[in-house]
């Protein structure tokens, strides 16, 4: 039996020229998660990280509160989709981060604002009619991030290794818990649109079957500062 901690990356930069960093709350939001994980964790982990720059900086900072010897397994499977490509095949000129930004800054209800481009580009993305103009489709997202978790329990298999934390994004957990709970694709996406910065979702690898024990906890973000609880 093994347990799987899915980290989600602390927060990047929203609507900077590069969103894959961490914001200066992002970097406090990796610590907070690295302090929760060496409070629970027995023994060193094994450790998976997507190569995004925002994974590999929430794996390093996290992994500096108690696990600094352990060594990151990275894998570029663990990605997230490409939003930007995404929303900009929804809206041309959200290609340019800075004018969503400046539209986001404009609007009485920043989240919902979000959520609605959210909502209508991801629908679009997952209809599989446009699956010509995206660089990745939704069902090879879909695959890669399967087939990444698939590869992780055969190697906890072979391992007999016990912990694995893996570093990684909103939209990649909601593909591994949608696997798990058997849910369709707009299930899944509204199980991202939840996914705090830096919370932690946990599977049970037992008997060649995944469980579900946990999902997006983020309590210990509010227990060390509740301005640390970020979605965006």
């Amino acid at each position: 039996m093994s347990t799987i901690y899915l980290v989600r990356h602390g927060q990047a930069s929203f609507g900077a020229a590069s969103y894959d960093l961490l914001s200066a709350k992002g970097e406090q939001q990796a610590q907070a998660a690295g302090e929760f994980l060496n409070k629970t964790l027995k023994s060193s982990p094994l450790v998976v990280a997507g190569s995004m720059q925002r994974h590999q900086q929430t794996a390093q900072l996290a992994l500096a509160q108690g696990f600094a010897d352990v060594s990151i397994q990275t894998e570029s499977s663990w990605n997230e989709f490409d939003h930007q490509h995404v929303f900009s095949q929804y809206e041309p000129r959200f290609n340019q981060p800075e004018l969503l930004k400046q539209d986001v800054a404009q609007v009485a209800n920043p989240r919902a604002y979000l959520a609605k481009i959210f909502d209508g580009a991801i629908e679009r993305w997952i209809g599989e009619q446009y699956d010509h103009e995206y660089h990745e489709t939704w069902l090879g997202f879909q695959s890669r991030v399967e087939s990444a978790l698939h590869g992780l329990c055969q190697q906890l298999d072979a391992t007999q290794q016990r912990q694995a934390v893996v570093f990684s994004s909103g939209g990649v957990i909601s593909v591994a818990v949608g696997k798990v709970l058997g849910l369709d694709a707009k299930q899944i996406f509204a199980l991202n649109w939840s996914i705090a910065n830096a919370s932690i979702s946990t599977l049970r690898w037992v008997d060649g079957r995944l469980q579900l024990l946990s999902f997006n906890e983020h309590h210990y973000l509010k227990a060390h500062d509740a301005e640390l609880l970020t979605w965006i």
